[in-house]
């Protein structure tokens, strides 16, 4: 009759550790053991004899320095990280002395945690995490959390999470030393119940009085077996059971990753707060640096636009130089020989002063710009009432003037209408005709309605002086005929002048150089927001460095219940990413608050949602990058050594 294959079969198994010294420590020396299916094992022994190190080595914790260890015939050695995680989850229910339960979750979600990593679905889990808690007097108590429960009672809920995959083989290290004598009677009692339901139980002590509840006692003593007897009975063992998965068995669910983030976010509610608060600050700032940029450029753009579309102007100034209206290289007859070239449709050339207006007892100081007919046709100004200057006006120096909003205001505060009234410009006499419509400030602030017009030739012959020109604006047919038209009043005006004294500019092209300005300042805004953010990222990193440290014994606890290398990545990953989503959310909503404050007070700002999904994505991205070190350092801990930290 062939003899069946054992369960665990330790053969020749050493664990050597080097010492301070350089001597080697040999917990376990050349421990040959066999344990079938189905028994109830004490492995008896003092404080430093090797028993609990054995323990580790069995339930697939540690891996042996030496010799060879077999689970159902499969040698330990051969399998991976995983693959081990798998077996500890699949085979094993470790039952620890200190209970070793997540004190920041319910008495059932601690049950529920193998079935989380076996991919059971939620219903079924919580369904067996009720009944098996049910099972063991602890029906009320599953949404108590670890410090709300007795030592028992936390000792029954460890079990109840042994229990939750069905394992075949019971690992209890010390389970009664915790616990006062009723307590630790009930547990000794629950084990040989769950001896009889054929499973194998496995029970580290060092009180004789514990290990005589089991059939078969091992005495270890210096790393080595000097006893072992007892009945050897495997009654009603439990078969190997193959268990389904509803997800393949990699993958935890998200939604609880998720879950146990924010239960671990609220356990130190402080510590996560400050955490927030340096993604909150970086987020925030991108989207209030990002939105005034962008409003700057709107300005900008919008004050370009208020000159009219399909224009061209011409100002005096070599190309490189800096245009200023001040320099007495254009006049009023190259503005007529403008008027000739093909594709020019219209054309104003103007000149201004800063003059004091007086009407009564009122001064008031604005600029007086002198132009020609074409003007509100190329500026796209409507009139707000009167009418604006004529052809006439122009040819017979006529002493009329047309007033920018603020201007009409500012003069003439109690008048209905300043239409037919004078104003004075120094010693001469100038008759209101029209009040041009409100334009509002430009981009840099400046207010358009600010103006007094009059017709150029006036301007020349009694305001200022020498006939030159500080610009000419030249309206186009159309944008298709632009670039000729100008490269033909370059060529115009360079046989008039014999030099390059002049700049020619579209604004199109005006715009452009505008709009590559205003992206380079909103993209320096956005840098150095960006960087504030990158520090908080920084932040987030260290203290899931912290976290990991704290909570290293956790750690050992998930990776005993089954957790593999993937799931402890994704849950301090989860963790990073849900501090990092949350603090990107509250960011996103400060910075458009701090953006409609700065609003408020004049600024202007634009809002878009590229900014907002910029600095939400930049938030999100830097929680995986920043928590991606402290997950592969919990990740790659070793079970045994988590599971020992204090």
């Amino acid at each position: 009759m062939t003899q069946a294959l054992p369960l665990l079969q330790l053969d020749d198994v050493a664990k050597i550790y080097a010492g301070g010294d350089g001597a080697e420590v040999r917990a376990l020396d050349g421990i040959t053991l066999s344990i079938a299916a189905g028994e109830f094992v004490a492995i008896m022994g003092q404080s430093g004899s090797g028993k609990s190190t054995l323990m580790n080595v069995l339930g697939c914790l540690d891996t042996p320095s030496r010799g060879q260890y077999k689970v159902r015939g499969i040698d330990v050695a051969t399998l991976g990280k995983d693959d081990l995680a798998s077996l500890r989850r699949d085979c094993f229910g470790f039952v620890f002395q200190r209970y070793n339960l997540m004190t920041t979750i319910t008495a059932a979600e601690n049950v529920e945690l193998p079935a989380i990593y076996a991919g059971m679905a939620k219903p079924d889990r919580v369904q067996r995490a009720a009944a098996l808690l049910g099972q063991l007097g602890l029906g009320e108590r599953l949404g108590h959390k670890p410090n709300q429960l007795s030592g028992g009672q936390q000792q029954r809920v460890s079990i109840a999470r042994a229990l939750m995959n069905g394992a075949e083989v019971i690992l209890a290290d010390e389970p009664t030393g915790a616990l006062d004598s009723k307590s630790g009677a009930e547990v000794l009692a629950l084990l040989k119940a769950l001896h009889g339901e054929g499973r194998t139980i496995i029970l580290i002590t060092h009180d004789a009085k514990v290990a005589a509840h089991a059939e078969r006692i091992i005495q270890i003593s210096d790393g080595r077996i000097v006893e072992d007897g007892g009945n050897r009975s495997t009654r009603n063992a439990m078969p190997a059971q193959t268990k389904a998965r509803t997800h393949p068995h990699w993958l935890p669910d998200l939604g609880e990753a998720v879950k146990m983030a924010l239960h671990s976010l609220r356990g130190n509610i402080f510590r996560s707060a400050l955490t927030l608060l340096g993604v909150v600050i970086g987020v925030a700032a991108v989207v209030t640096m990002l939105a005034i940029g962008n409003g700057s450029k709107a300005q900008v753009m919008k004050s370009i636009e208020s000159m009219g579309s399909n224009l061209l102007l011409v100002q005096p100034g070599a190309p490189g130089t800096r245009p200023s209206g001040e320099l007495a290289m254009l006049k009023d007859s190259d503005a007529e020989a403008i008027e000739a070239v093909d594709g020019v449709t219209a054309v104003s050339p103007q000149r201004q002063s800063r003059q004091t207006l007086r009407y009564g007892s009122i001064d008031y100081k604005s600029n007086v710009i002198g132009v020609w007919p074409a003007y509100t046709q190329m500026q796209d100004w409507k009139m707000g009432e009167g009418v604006f200057v004529s052809e006439d006006d122009v040819a017979t120096y006529a002493p009329v003037m047309v007033l920018g909003s603020t201007v009409a205001r500012n003069l003439f505060p109690d008048a209905a209408s300043p239409v037919g009234l004078y104003v004075l410009v120094g010693k001469v006499p100038f008759q209101v005709v029209g009040v041009l419509a409100s334009k509002g400030a430009n981009a840099f602030g400046s207010d358009m309605d600010d103006v007094a017009i009059i017709p150029l030739s006036t301007g020349f012959a009694r305001i200022f002086g020498k006939r030159y020109l500080g610009s000419i604006n030249v309206k186009v047919a159309s944008a298709g005929v632009a670039d000729d038209t100008q490269a033909a009043i370059t060529d115009l005006l360079m046989a008039r002048h014999g030099t390059l004294d002049f700049q020619v500019r579209s604004t199109t092209s005006l715009m452009e150089m505008a709009t590559t300005t205003q992206n380079t300042l909103t993209l320096l805004l956005g840098s150095v927001a960006f960087i504030s953010l990158l520090v908080g990222g920084i932040g987030v990193m260290n203290i899931m460095l912290v976290n990991v440290t704290e909570r290293t014994r956790e750690i050992g606890v998930r990776m005993a219940t089954g957790a593999r290398t993937s799931n402890i990545l994704l849950q301090f990953n989860t963790e990073a990413l849900v501090i990092c989503g949350i603090g990107g959310v509250v960011g996103v909503l400060l910075g458009i608050g701090a953006a409609l404050a700065a609003q408020s007070f004049g600024t202007k700002v634009v809002f878009t949602a590229a900014p907002a999904l910029f600095a939400f994505g930049s938030a999100f991205i830097t929680g995986l990058l920043f928590g991606y070190l402290p997950a592969r350092k919990a990740a790659n801990l070793d079970p045994v050594v988590a599971l020992a930290s204090e």
